[in-house]
């Protein structure tokens, strides 16, 4: 008797650097294979590609043909690796960080992908971490609040610079023609779907989250109207029609996405998902009171609650954001990873470099064993993760990180354990402002490659004062996809039965340890006191420093360099 083959599904994670393609069993969630591949002009923060024009502070795009080159690489390679035929695979899900965003012709066409604005930098998509339309969200907030627009509280009471709306003022304000050409502001989870379907679908997720889409309803045209008059219209780039569910099917693979990825042609895909808000399902973190951390180059917080409440800081709580029945809540932190990243590049000395290499490990390995070995508190510092701005609960990107308590003694491994432990005490303050709005935080899971640091996740439970569970899947994002995609593909009736019978968890992975928790809870006091002097109105030096660098930068930009004028002399 012949064995009949399993059948699976494809999960695409479109992240900041890469995309990563895993094909999972139905029945089970186990992993037959993954791929990854590079994005070949990653984080684009200088100038635009072939040395074209350059950028300003804050700014980070990308561009298009790196995601369709993981449709076109990671996907096959997955499915070669498992050996799967393409009659095995039943659906297709794709999830993508956010908000990425880029505006596009009717027919989808990146805009940037059009010889006459290719040398223009808002015809790009911009990444999630486009810091660089603050000014734009302020006033966004400000006029919200001078209204008393009913949306505003659901986010938290601001709507941050990352999302939809600012970034779209900002090209209207920016570059107008570009903005006039935008026939579509789409975020890229919603694109990529565009591209296997041919359908123009808009997902619930993103919608209400990055979009202001609440209760049926986006921002009034009269509001646009008062922020910009040529802003009024700016609606009717986000497409027709209601938001589509999570887990409902997209569309199909056209034959031209079948040639990429070597999935057949009519195989369902579902609709476009959040990397971080999918993982939920990967997770098996669909209760309520069940808080999800993703933890990577930034950190989102997704919690399910049947409660709806005004969390101050919030990114939003949109209802069936994550899981049908249930409010969905984010919220997060916008550097994490990049901030111990960036310890590396700026404190590691030589010797140590030289120490890691003999070892064999890499920077961070040696820098965390270093570390661990100190008691609490004995570095005599405390940080701010603010490197890249804050999300929550402060909503502003032109904060910036401080360390203090420097001495001459400071070591690079207590600069790194203080930076480590500053993103504990972040999120120790999202988790706070939950509790205290009356959002209980029952559970704490942990997904993402920072998962992997054993000594990391255990200052975490230290710090948090409550058991860390971990996600059981290294490529949880992709899992989470491929659940959906069971969903929209009928092999099981919905998100929650799905998650249930895919996902992965390991509870209590790791629980605090009263002595260390105790003497963080005193650093904990410290942060605070600095988090709310230098971020509530006791200091404003943070941003007269920011604005004194980019006037001091935009000077620099704007004088001739030596070549040119030895050529004009």
């Amino acid at each position: 008797m012949t064995t009949r083959p399993p059948n699976v599904t494809v999960g695409v994670d479109f992240g900041t650097l890469s995309g990563r393609a895993v094909v999972v069993s139905v029945e089970d969630g186990t992993l037959l294979a993954d791929a990854v591949h590079e994005y070949r002009h990653g984080v684009v923060t200088d100038r635009l590609p072939g040395g074209g024009a350059a950028l300003g502070p804050d700014w980070a795009l990308q561009v298009p043909e790196d995601w369709r080159e993981v449709l076109r690489s990671a996907v096959p390679k997955a499915l070669a690796k498992a050996g799967v035929t393409a009659e095995q695979v039943v659906g297709i899900g794709t999830d993508f960080t956010a908000c990425t965003v880029l505006p596009t012709t009717a027919d989808g066409t990146p805009l940037c992908e059009l010889p006459r604005f290719a040398d223009r930098p808002h015809a790009y998509p911009k990444l999630w971490r486009h810091h660089a339309a603050q000014p734009h969200a302020d006033r966004i907030n400000a006029l919200a609040a001078e209204r008393g627009e009913s949306w505003l509280p659901r986010y938290g009471g601001r709507i941050s610079s990352e999302w939809q709306y600012a970034k779209a003022l900002q090209l209207l304000e920016e570059d107008p023609e570009v903005y006039a050409a935008a026939e579509r502001w789409i975020e890229a989870a919603d694109w990529i779907v565009r591209e296997l379907t041919g359908r123009e679908t808009r997902n619930n997720c993103t919608a209400g989250y990055k979009g202001i889409h609440q209760d049926g309803a986006y921002p009034s045209a009269e509001y646009l109207s008062a922020l910009n008059p040529g802003f009024a219209g700016f609606t009717a780039k986000l497409g027709d029609g209601p938001p589509a569910p999570l887990g409902g099917r997209a569309g199909t693979v056209t034959a031209r996405a079948a040639g990429w990825t070597g999935i057949g042609e009519g195989t369902p895909v579902s609709v476009g998902n959040v990397d971080a808000h999918v993982t939920s399902a990967a997770a098996r973190a669909l209760d309520p009171g069940h808080l999800l951390a993703i933890m990577g180059t930034s950190t989102c917080h997704i919690l399910n609650s049947d409660i709806l409440a005004e969390v101050p800081g919030m990114c939003g709580v949109v209802a069936d954001g994550v899981v049908q029945g249930l409010y969905g809540y984010e919220a997060g932190q916008s550097g994490v990873g990049d901030i111990f990243a960036w310890a590396v590049r700026t404190v590691l000395p030589e010797s140590y470099a030289v120490e890691a290499r003999e070892r064999g490990l890499s920077a961070h390995e040696l820098l965390t064993e270093k570390a661990q070995a100190q008691p609490v508190g004995a570095h005599g510092l405390v940080a701010l993760d603010w490197h890249s701005g804050n999300r929550s609960v402060l909503v502003d990107h032109h904060l910036s990180g401080l360390v203090l308590g420097l001495t001459l003694d400071t070591r690079p491994e207590e600069m790194y354990r203080a930076l480590l432990e500053s993103t504990a005490f972040g999120t120790r303050v999202i988790v706070e402002a939950f509790e205290a709005a009356g959002v209980p935080v029952r559970e704490f899971t942990v997904a993402g490659g920072l998962a992997k640091n054993r000594f990391l996740m255990q200052l975490y439970s230290d710090v948090l004062r409550r058991p860390v569970n971990l996600v059981g899947s290294e490529q949880a994002p992709a899992l989470g996809s491929a659940i959906h995609a069971a969903v929209a593909a009928g092999a099981h009736p919905d998100i929650r039965t799905a998650s249930e019978a895919m996902g992965r968890i390991q509870r209590a992975a790791f629980t605090p340890d009263e002595e260390r928790a105790a003497v963080y809870d005193a650093l904990f006091a410290e942060y605070r006191e600095l988090h709310d002097h230098f971020g509530r109105g006791g200091s404003d030096a943070l941003h007269r420093l920011r604005a004194l660098r980019d006037t001091a930068r935009h000077h620099t930009d704007a004088r001739p360099d030596e070549n040119s004028l030895e050529d004009h002399a």
